[in-house]
Protein backbone atom coordinates (compact mmCIF):
# COMPACT_ATOMS: atom_id res chain seq x y z
CA UNK A 1 0.00 0.00 0.00
CA UNK A 2 2.97 2.44 0.67
CA UNK A 3 4.14 1.82 -2.85
CA UNK A 4 0.52 2.20 -4.34
CA UNK A 5 0.29 5.57 -2.44
CA UNK A 6 3.85 6.83 -3.13
CA UNK A 7 2.69 6.64 -6.78
CA UNK A 8 -0.09 8.63 -6.55
CA UNK A 9 -0.31 12.85 -5.99
CA UNK A 10 -0.52 14.00 -3.26
CA UNK A 11 -4.20 16.22 -3.06
CA UNK A 12 -5.95 16.14 0.62
CA UNK A 13 -3.87 16.70 4.01
CA UNK A 14 -3.33 13.99 5.88
CA UNK A 15 -2.89 12.85 9.64
CA UNK A 16 -1.39 9.54 10.02
CA UNK A 17 -1.86 7.52 13.89
CA UNK A 18 0.13 5.53 14.95
CA UNK A 19 0.44 3.44 17.97
CA UNK A 20 3.73 2.80 19.38
CA UNK A 21 2.88 -0.58 21.03
CA UNK A 22 0.64 -1.60 18.04
CA UNK A 23 0.21 -5.67 18.42
CA UNK A 24 -2.28 -5.59 14.68
CA UNK A 25 -0.31 -3.62 12.07
CA UNK A 26 3.40 -1.91 13.73
CA UNK A 27 4.67 -0.83 10.62
CA UNK A 28 1.90 1.04 8.20
CA UNK A 29 1.75 4.84 9.49
CA UNK A 30 4.89 4.58 9.26
CA UNK A 31 5.73 3.25 5.93
CA UNK A 32 3.01 5.44 4.45
CA UNK A 33 4.43 8.38 5.76
CA UNK A 34 7.96 7.88 4.43
CA UNK A 35 6.64 7.04 1.30
CA UNK A 36 3.96 10.14 0.74
CA UNK A 37 6.11 12.67 3.20
CA UNK A 38 8.64 13.47 0.13
CA UNK A 39 5.54 14.83 -2.03
CA UNK A 40 4.81 17.17 1.09
CA UNK A 41 7.49 20.29 0.14
CA UNK A 42 6.00 22.85 2.46
CA UNK A 43 5.94 20.53 5.37
CA UNK A 44 2.00 21.63 6.08
CA UNK A 45 -0.26 18.51 4.12
CA UNK A 46 1.36 15.26 6.00
CA UNK A 47 0.93 14.97 9.53
CA UNK A 48 1.91 11.94 11.74
CA UNK A 49 0.76 11.00 15.35
CA UNK A 50 3.05 8.61 17.65
CA UNK A 51 1.11 7.96 20.83
CA UNK A 52 1.67 5.09 23.41
CA UNK A 53 -0.95 2.99 22.74
CA UNK A 54 -1.98 -0.35 21.63
CA UNK A 55 -3.65 -0.99 18.15
CA UNK A 56 -6.95 1.57 18.20
CA UNK A 57 -6.58 2.67 21.42
CA UNK A 58 -6.68 6.69 20.93
CA UNK A 59 -9.93 6.52 20.64
CA UNK A 60 -10.33 4.49 24.06
CA UNK A 61 -8.63 5.88 27.39
CA UNK A 62 -4.93 6.10 27.11
CA UNK A 63 -3.53 7.29 30.27
CA UNK A 64 -2.18 3.35 30.73
CA UNK A 65 -1.05 0.75 28.71
CA UNK A 66 -0.51 -2.78 30.63
CA UNK A 67 1.40 -2.16 33.29
CA UNK A 68 2.51 1.17 32.04
CA UNK A 69 1.25 4.67 33.63
CA UNK A 70 1.47 8.12 31.40
CA UNK A 71 0.34 10.81 34.38
CA UNK A 72 -2.22 11.94 31.84
CA UNK A 73 -4.51 10.59 29.10
CA UNK A 74 -2.62 10.76 26.07
CA UNK A 75 -5.82 9.48 23.79
CA UNK A 76 -8.00 12.56 25.21
CA UNK A 77 -5.07 14.62 24.45
CA UNK A 78 -4.91 13.46 21.17
CA UNK A 79 -8.58 14.18 20.36
CA UNK A 80 -8.69 17.30 21.77
CA UNK A 81 -5.58 19.30 21.27
CA UNK A 82 -4.39 17.56 17.96
CA UNK A 83 -7.52 15.67 16.06
CA UNK A 84 -10.25 17.85 16.16
CA UNK A 85 -8.06 21.04 15.74
CA UNK A 86 -6.98 19.30 12.54
CA UNK A 87 -10.80 18.07 11.06
CA UNK A 88 -11.76 21.71 11.96
CA UNK A 89 -9.02 23.35 10.39
CA UNK A 90 -10.00 21.70 6.91
CA UNK A 91 -13.99 20.25 7.31
CA UNK A 92 -15.81 23.56 9.20
CA UNK A 93 -15.99 26.75 7.24
CA UNK A 94 -14.04 29.60 8.94
CA UNK A 95 -12.30 27.56 11.46
CA UNK A 96 -9.28 28.52 12.74
CA UNK A 97 -5.35 27.12 11.71
CA UNK A 98 -4.48 24.20 13.51
CA UNK A 99 -1.58 25.20 15.68
CA UNK A 100 0.00 21.20 14.91
CA UNK A 101 3.49 20.36 14.05
CA UNK A 102 3.95 18.46 11.12
CA UNK A 103 4.71 15.61 13.80
CA UNK A 104 3.49 15.28 17.31
CA UNK A 105 5.51 12.48 18.92
CA UNK A 106 4.97 11.04 22.62
CA UNK A 107 8.01 10.26 24.26
CA UNK A 108 7.88 7.20 26.47
CA UNK A 109 10.16 6.78 29.26
CA UNK A 110 9.53 10.82 30.17
CA UNK A 111 6.06 10.35 29.48
CA UNK A 112 5.67 14.20 27.21
CA UNK A 113 4.43 14.96 24.06
CA UNK A 114 6.99 16.54 21.72
CA UNK A 115 6.35 18.61 18.68
CA UNK A 116 8.85 17.59 16.11
CA UNK A 117 9.49 18.83 12.39
CA UNK A 118 10.27 15.61 11.04
CA UNK A 119 10.10 11.60 11.83
CA UNK A 120 12.90 11.18 13.30
CA UNK A 121 14.53 14.14 14.68
CA UNK A 122 14.55 13.57 18.36
CA UNK A 123 13.38 17.31 19.15
CA UNK A 124 12.19 20.23 17.72
CA UNK A 125 14.90 21.85 16.42
CA UNK A 126 18.93 21.51 16.83
CA UNK A 127 19.26 17.31 17.38
CA UNK A 128 20.52 14.87 15.68
CA UNK A 129 19.51 11.38 15.35
CA UNK A 130 23.05 9.28 15.31
CA UNK A 131 23.22 5.81 14.94
CA UNK A 132 25.54 4.15 17.36
CA UNK A 133 26.49 0.45 17.67
CA UNK A 134 25.42 -1.04 21.07
CA UNK A 135 27.42 -4.11 21.35
CA UNK A 136 27.21 -7.66 22.72
CA UNK A 137 29.96 -8.43 24.53
CA UNK A 138 32.02 -11.57 26.42
CA UNK A 139 30.03 -12.18 30.14
CA UNK A 140 26.74 -11.37 28.33
CA UNK A 141 27.52 -7.61 28.77
CA UNK A 142 26.06 -4.98 26.57
CA UNK A 143 28.53 -2.02 25.76
CA UNK A 144 29.87 0.84 23.26
CA UNK A 145 32.98 -0.97 23.03
CA UNK A 146 33.93 -2.90 20.50
CA UNK A 147 34.23 -6.84 21.37
CA UNK A 148 37.67 -7.21 22.84
CA UNK A 149 40.52 -9.38 21.14
CA UNK A 150 40.60 -12.62 23.43
CA UNK A 151 37.22 -13.00 24.66
CA UNK A 152 34.95 -15.15 24.34
CA UNK A 153 34.26 -15.21 20.90
CA UNK A 154 30.34 -16.23 21.75
CA UNK A 155 27.52 -17.46 23.96
CA UNK A 156 25.12 -20.56 22.76
CA UNK A 157 21.02 -22.13 23.41
CA UNK A 158 19.63 -24.92 22.79
CA UNK A 159 16.52 -24.65 20.49
CA UNK A 160 14.03 -27.08 21.10
CA UNK A 161 10.94 -27.08 18.90
CA UNK A 162 8.97 -29.34 21.66
CA UNK A 163 9.85 -26.49 23.95
CA UNK A 164 9.38 -22.87 22.09
CA UNK A 165 9.60 -20.21 23.95
CA UNK A 166 6.41 -18.65 24.41
CA UNK A 167 5.41 -14.78 23.59
CA UNK A 168 4.20 -14.33 26.60
CA UNK A 169 3.62 -15.53 30.18
CA UNK A 170 1.70 -19.05 30.36
CA UNK A 171 -1.33 -19.37 30.25
CA UNK A 172 -1.38 -18.14 26.51
CA UNK A 173 -4.49 -16.61 25.54
CA UNK A 174 -6.28 -16.39 22.55
CA UNK A 175 -6.12 -12.75 20.27
CA UNK A 176 -9.36 -10.98 21.86
CA UNK A 177 -10.68 -7.91 23.43
CA UNK A 178 -13.27 -9.20 26.03
CA UNK A 179 -13.79 -10.98 28.95
CA UNK A 180 -10.48 -9.83 30.63
CA UNK A 181 -8.04 -10.73 27.45
CA UNK A 182 -5.43 -9.17 27.74
CA UNK A 183 -3.96 -9.32 23.72
CA UNK A 184 -4.26 -5.76 23.36
CA UNK A 185 -0.90 -5.46 25.94
CA UNK A 186 1.55 -8.37 24.89
CA UNK A 187 3.95 -5.83 23.46
CA UNK A 188 3.83 -4.20 26.84
CA UNK A 189 4.13 -7.77 29.01
CA UNK A 190 7.43 -8.08 31.44
CA UNK A 191 9.73 -9.63 29.69
CA UNK A 192 11.74 -11.14 33.02
CA UNK A 193 9.44 -14.52 32.46
CA UNK A 194 11.56 -15.04 29.16
CA UNK A 195 15.07 -13.81 30.60
CA UNK A 196 15.23 -16.06 32.88
CA UNK A 197 14.84 -19.44 30.15
CA UNK A 198 18.35 -21.37 29.10
CA UNK A 199 17.30 -20.64 25.87
CA UNK A 200 17.59 -17.27 25.66
CA UNK A 201 20.12 -15.33 25.35
CA UNK A 202 20.59 -12.11 27.48
CA UNK A 203 22.98 -9.55 27.17
CA UNK A 204 22.77 -6.26 29.69
CA UNK A 205 24.13 -2.44 29.92
CA UNK A 206 25.47 -1.21 33.20
CA UNK A 207 23.28 1.04 35.28
CA UNK A 208 22.83 4.39 32.91
CA UNK A 209 24.34 7.61 34.88
CA UNK A 210 23.02 9.69 32.29
CA UNK A 211 19.81 9.25 30.81
CA UNK A 212 19.88 7.97 27.21
CA UNK A 213 17.02 8.65 23.97
CA UNK A 214 16.12 6.95 21.04
CA UNK A 215 14.00 8.03 18.03
CA UNK A 216 13.86 5.96 15.16
CA UNK A 217 14.12 2.18 14.24
CA UNK A 218 17.03 0.40 16.10
CA UNK A 219 18.60 -2.55 13.57
CA UNK A 220 20.03 -5.64 14.34
CA UNK A 221 22.99 -6.83 13.22
CA UNK A 222 23.18 -10.26 14.65
CA UNK A 223 25.84 -12.67 13.96
CA UNK A 224 24.81 -15.96 14.26
CA UNK A 225 25.21 -20.02 13.35
CA UNK A 226 22.75 -22.65 13.80
CA UNK A 227 23.73 -26.10 14.15
CA UNK A 228 20.50 -26.72 12.02
CA UNK A 229 19.71 -25.85 8.79
CA UNK A 230 16.97 -23.60 9.09
CA UNK A 231 16.39 -20.87 12.10
CA UNK A 232 14.45 -18.28 13.41
CA UNK A 233 16.04 -15.41 15.11
CA UNK A 234 13.82 -13.08 17.71
CA UNK A 235 15.57 -9.85 18.90
CA UNK A 236 14.43 -8.08 21.43
CA UNK A 237 15.54 -4.60 23.38
CA UNK A 238 14.28 -4.13 26.71
CA UNK A 239 14.30 -1.07 28.96
CA UNK A 240 15.19 -2.86 32.72
CA UNK A 241 13.76 -0.53 35.49
CA UNK A 242 15.72 -0.29 38.69
CA UNK A 243 15.07 -3.15 41.25
CA UNK A 244 12.85 -1.05 43.25
CA UNK A 245 10.36 2.49 42.08
CA UNK A 246 9.25 3.97 45.06
CA UNK A 247 6.49 5.67 43.16
CA UNK A 248 4.94 2.27 41.33
CA UNK A 249 6.66 -0.91 43.24
CA UNK A 250 5.39 -3.20 40.50
CA UNK A 251 7.31 -1.32 38.17
CA UNK A 252 10.36 -2.55 40.23
CA UNK A 253 12.73 -4.64 38.12
CA UNK A 254 10.53 -4.41 35.70
CA UNK A 255 11.99 -5.22 31.31
CA UNK A 256 10.12 -3.05 29.24
CA UNK A 257 9.91 -4.18 25.56
CA UNK A 258 10.35 -1.03 23.87
CA UNK A 259 11.07 -2.44 19.97
CA UNK A 260 11.26 -6.10 18.71
CA UNK A 261 10.95 -8.15 15.96
CA UNK A 262 11.47 -12.09 14.35
CA UNK A 263 13.74 -13.33 11.40
CA UNK A 264 13.39 -16.18 9.66
CA UNK A 265 16.42 -17.84 8.57
CA UNK A 266 15.78 -19.16 5.50
CA UNK A 267 15.03 -15.69 4.15
CA UNK A 268 18.06 -14.49 4.73
CA UNK A 269 19.25 -13.70 1.26
CA UNK A 270 15.95 -13.21 -0.69
CA UNK A 271 12.52 -13.19 0.68
CA UNK A 272 11.27 -14.73 -2.81
CA UNK A 273 13.33 -17.73 -2.79
CA UNK A 274 14.21 -19.27 0.91
CA UNK A 275 17.34 -21.28 1.28
CA UNK A 276 18.53 -23.52 3.90
CA UNK A 277 21.21 -21.91 6.04
CA UNK A 278 24.71 -23.26 6.22
CA UNK A 279 25.27 -24.93 9.31
CA UNK A 280 27.60 -24.28 11.99
CA UNK A 281 28.56 -21.37 9.90
CA UNK A 282 28.27 -17.40 11.40
CA UNK A 283 25.94 -15.60 9.36
CA UNK A 284 24.98 -11.79 9.60
CA UNK A 285 21.51 -11.36 9.99
CA UNK A 286 20.50 -7.65 9.50
CA UNK A 287 16.89 -6.31 9.73
CA UNK A 288 15.62 -3.03 11.44
CA UNK A 289 12.93 -3.45 14.75
CA UNK A 290 9.84 -1.30 15.20
CA UNK A 291 10.30 2.60 15.72
CA UNK A 292 10.86 3.91 19.03
CA UNK A 293 10.67 7.23 21.02
CA UNK A 294 12.28 6.17 24.22
CA UNK A 295 14.24 7.62 27.06
CA UNK A 296 16.06 5.22 28.65
CA UNK A 297 16.41 6.83 32.69
CA UNK A 298 19.29 7.12 34.93
CA UNK A 299 19.17 4.23 37.14
CA UNK A 300 17.77 2.08 34.07
CA UNK A 301 19.53 -0.54 32.28
CA UNK A 302 19.06 -1.41 28.55
CA UNK A 303 18.74 -5.47 27.53
CA UNK A 304 18.94 -7.30 24.45
CA UNK A 305 17.36 -10.59 24.95
CA UNK A 306 18.17 -13.39 21.80
CA UNK A 307 15.70 -16.06 21.27
CA UNK A 308 14.71 -18.67 18.36
CA UNK A 309 11.06 -19.25 19.09
CA UNK A 310 7.94 -17.35 19.88
CA UNK A 311 4.84 -19.18 20.11
CA UNK A 312 2.11 -19.18 19.50
CA UNK A 313 2.19 -15.72 17.98
CA UNK A 314 4.43 -17.32 15.06
CA UNK A 315 4.73 -21.18 13.84
CA UNK A 316 7.52 -23.11 15.16
CA UNK A 317 10.67 -23.61 13.39
CA UNK A 318 11.41 -26.99 12.42
CA UNK A 319 15.18 -25.92 12.28
CA UNK A 320 15.49 -28.61 9.69
CA UNK A 321 15.39 -26.56 6.26
CA UNK A 322 12.60 -28.18 4.69
CA UNK A 323 10.38 -26.35 1.32
CA UNK A 324 7.09 -25.53 3.15
CA UNK A 325 7.12 -25.14 6.94
CA UNK A 326 3.37 -25.67 6.85
CA UNK A 327 3.82 -29.32 5.68
CA UNK A 328 7.07 -30.11 8.18
CA UNK A 329 6.88 -33.75 9.06
CA UNK A 330 6.92 -34.66 13.14
CA UNK A 331 10.64 -36.10 12.13
CA UNK A 332 11.47 -32.13 11.02
CA UNK A 333 11.12 -30.38 14.25
CA UNK A 334 15.21 -30.90 15.79
CA UNK A 335 16.99 -29.21 18.42
CA UNK A 336 19.35 -26.99 17.62
CA UNK A 337 22.86 -25.42 19.09
CA UNK A 338 22.19 -21.83 18.52
CA UNK A 339 25.52 -19.37 19.19
CA UNK A 340 25.72 -15.16 19.25
CA UNK A 341 28.57 -13.95 18.39
CA UNK A 342 30.62 -11.02 19.38
CA UNK A 343 34.60 -11.44 18.57
CA UNK A 344 36.00 -8.78 16.75
CA UNK A 345 35.53 -9.64 13.55
CA UNK A 346 32.16 -11.18 14.08
CA UNK A 347 30.65 -8.44 15.98
CA UNK A 348 26.80 -8.74 17.20
CA UNK A 349 25.44 -5.02 18.13
CA UNK A 350 22.41 -2.83 17.93
CA UNK A 351 22.54 0.14 16.00
CA UNK A 352 20.79 2.83 18.48
CA UNK A 353 18.86 5.89 16.57
CA UNK A 354 20.62 8.15 19.45
CA UNK A 355 19.44 11.59 19.76
CA UNK A 356 22.15 13.88 20.38
CA UNK A 357 21.21 17.13 22.07
CA UNK A 358 21.93 20.55 19.74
Amino acid sequence: MDRVLAAQPLKVPVMLVHSLWDQEDIYGAIAVYKAIKPKDTDNDKVFLVMGPWHHGQEIDDGSTLGALKFNSDTSLYFQREILRPFLDQYLKDGALKADIPPVSAFETGTNRWRRLLAWPSGCASGCTVRPTPLYLNAGLKLSYARPAPGDAAFDEYVSDPAKPVPFRRRPSQPMGYSNGLTWSQWLVDDQREASGRPDVAVFVSDVLSAALKISGQPVSNLVASTSGTDSDWVVKLIDVYPDEVASQPAMGGYQLMVSADIFRGRYRESFETPKAIASGKPLLYRFALPNANHVFLVGHRIMVQIQSAWFPLYDRNPQTFVPNIFWAQPGDYQKATQRVYHAPSQATFIEMPIVSAP
